[in-house]
């Protein structure tokens, strides 16, 4: 992590983010939705022809809404209302890891690193779709679509933004539409 560090130090010292300079407002009033996979973090802003300040980037694993008032949606109204989003994208990706999610699965995972059973427990109780948030998606199309519909007839969303889903191939960056 030093070296991260190190090479921040210099990239500040020698201006090196002058070409990224932009306003808050994305240039093509654009949200985009997707997932937090690794793969995606160059390759898809590239794949359509993204600069730095052209889109709002909203990332979490699935690009899934699991909570019609959480983070996902607060800052979806945030890029509409105050950075004048009109369109927002769904993202899914071919070979998913969040396809592969188990509740079970990751609840001993979280044991075996020291979270205790009781604390599982409790919040399982005290959350009702604590085991949802834990499993996977078992079709990227379907999720994308689920999660189009879910935004779609959200109260808080206007009628006026457009919403519409994708998925990219996370090998050669061609995205097709998910009807």
């Amino acid at each position: 992590m030093k070296d991260l560090l190190q090479y921040n130090k210099q990239f500040v010292e020698q201006r090196q983010y002058l070409p990224y300079q932009t306003s808050k407002h994305p240039d093509k009033s654009l949200a985009i939705l997707t997932c937090m996979d690794t793969r995606l973090t160059n390759l898809l802003p590239d794949a359509l022809g993204l600069k730095n300040g052209d889109a709002v980037f909203i990332k979490n694993a699935g690009a899934w809404v699991m909570h019609p008032f959480g983070s996902i949606i607060r800052s979806l109204l945030v890029a509409i209302y105050e950075q004048d989003v009109n369109t927002i994208w769904v993202v899914g990706h071919t070979d998913c890891g969040a396809q592969h999610l188990s509740a079970p699965t990751m609840i001993e995972k979280m044991k075996n690193r020291g979270i205790s059973a009781e604390t599982i427990q409790l919040l399982s109780t005290y959350d009702p779709d604590f085991d949802t948030m834990l499993h996977g998606i078992v079709d990227v199309g379907k999720s994308v679509q689920e999660t189009v519909t879910f935004l779609q007839e959200h109260p808080l969303i206007p009628h006026d933004v457009t919403i519409k889903g994708f998925i990219v191939d996370t090998t050669t960056g061609k995205l097709s539409p998910c009807d």
